[in-house]
């Protein structure tokens, strides 16, 4: 199969359970955000949060070795599953013995203490859950990957209904239904895959351990480092604030996520074909060309949503969280900023270079904590925005220089500046204007703008999809 209507079949199966499971978080805000406070919101994302950066750690990132050797063909798919499932379970069992230092951590009114228990079960499950999927992907079983986004989707809905509305559980309830729901993949995976017919410690291949170890270890302090840049503001901000705050700021975070909906789908699908293409001399401009198409369409949904920000701020959440609005623009740029060095982390990953992932993300990091300290003081939220999109352009720019190694991607970068010059002229007009009609009309002019400036990947995107799909009703005919 052609390279590029292999990577449009890819996204298209990865869109059917992305898109359903990533919706969810859009479908229940309303929901979540009429049945809890703004404290017990922002405590939630907090748990959330802590076990997100936990996970690597405890099991070492090996759900990303699990993906990238599952992807090499010289490699016996049982003997990934069985590291990885091996190498979860010995690093959980380490965690247990950090349960009281960890019960100790308190930040302003939020203590991690009240919730040690739900923490460790929501690790253990997380953790395997992530595994499964990874290793599906990984193994090509794509359609597999997606059915289960679409059946986590309805079983987040389900546990979140029951365990908020008849339950009144609260903070612990909406932990819990994340946790069921992980459960229900694991088992899903587990019987649909088979993955309990690949777990062979006595037939390994000697050093399979060692070259995964190899290349998931650097991963760690990588994750902790995108930790850094996505999430410690979150607690900056309840440290110097209060859990009400981070609320609010958690709630405007959400609707930047429609910029990671879209590019998640492609993500999923475009890691699979940068591991896959063996054309060395035509690799260059594969890249280039996939990045184009990709980032037109990544900041065209963007310029978006800073049009309808406040619209989707009214629809998705509680009247009481409304005035969370003023902090989406600002966290859309850094959010679309984010997704376009998720693409350059490809080069990493088909090149196995886990280091060097390592070194660019620290540069964000380091960004992101001085100016966390600077602004959050005194520009509140927003000043934890600027700083993540502060840190999200260093990491761009260290990257993009570092990658030319590997392979020369051509950036287009005076269009990319035009185009982020459009997001923060966007940005600037809502947060000084707020409202009227010249907000709009000057908003609308943007718009269109940007997606003038798009219009050949934008339609080389649908020609690729719509390419796929034709081709598909010709073979059934």
């Amino acid at each position: 199969m052609d390279k590029y209507k292999k990577l449009a079949s890819n996204t298209i199966i990865f869109a059917i359970g992305t898109f359903s499971s990533k919706i969810l978080s859009f479908l229940l805000m309303p929901f979540v955000t009429h049945m809890m406070t703004t404290s017990d919101y922002g405590s939630a994302d907090l748990i959330q949060q802590t076990v997100n950066v936990l996970i690597p750690i405890v099991t070492l990132q090996v759900n990303s070795a699990a993906l990238r050797f599952s992807l090499d063909k010289a490699k016996r798919k049982s003997d990934v599953l069985t590291v990885g499932v091996r190498t979860t379970i010995i690093g959980f069992l380490v965690f247990l013995l950090f349960a009281y230092p960890i019960s100790l951590i308190k930040i302003n009114d939020f203590a991690l203490g009240e919730y040690i228990v739900l923490i460790y079960v929501f690790v253990l499950i997380s953790g395997f859950r992530q595994l499964c999927q990874q290793f599906v992907r990984g193994s090509g079983r794509v359609k597999l990957y997606a059915i289960d986004g679409i059946i986590a989707t309805a079983t987040t809905l389900l546990f979140t209904f029951i365990f908020l509305a008849p339950l009144k559980m609260g903070v612990t309830g909406y932990i819990l239904a994340i946790i069921a729901s992980d459960a229900c993949s694991i088992i899903f995976f587990t019987v649909t895959a088979k993955l309990y017919k690949g777990i062979r410690p006595h037939l390994m291949e000697k050093g399979i351990t060692g070259q995964m170890l190899k290349y998931c270890v650097p991963l760690i302090p990588t994750v902790i480092l995108w930790w850094i840049i996505n999430v410690s503001d979150r607690y900056m901000i309840t440290y110097f604030v209060n859990s009400s705050a981070n609320g609010l700021y958690t709630a405007a975070s959400k609707i930047p996520n429609f910029v990671i909906l879209f590019s998640q789908i492609f993500i999923d699908a475009w890691q699979l074909s940068a591991v896959d293409d063996s054309d060395k001399r035509g690799r260059a401009r594969f890249f280039s060309k996939v990045f184009r198409v990709y980032s037109g369409g990544v900041f065209a949904v963007a310029s978006v949503l800073i049009l309808c920000c406040q619209l989707f701020t009214k629809i998705l959440v509680a009247d009481s969280y409304y005035e969370s609005w003023q902090f989406v623009p600002i966290l859309i740029i850094a959010t679309t900023y984010s997704c376009i060095v998720n693409f350059l982390a490809s080069v990493y990953m088909a090149e196995k270079k886990s280091l060097m992932a390592l070194l660019t993300a620290s540069s964000g990091a380091v960004t992101n904590l001085v100016l966390n300290f600077v602004f959050i003081p005194k520009v509140g939220a927003n000043g934890a925005a600027i700083a993540t999109v502060c840190a999200f352009l260093m990491v761009f720019i260290t990257r993009g220089l570092n990658t030319r190694k590997y392979i020369k991607i051509n950036f287009q970068l005076p269009t990319m500046i035009i185009e982020t010059v459009v997001l923060i002229i966007q940005s600037a007009l809502m947060l000084w204007l707020k409202s009227g009609a010249l907000l709009y009309i000057l908003e609308i002019a943007l718009l269109g703008f940007m997606i003038l400036l798009n219009m050949r990947p934008i339609k080389e995107l649908f020609g690729l999809i719509c390419a796929k799909f034709l081709k598909r009703g010709k073979n059934k005919s």
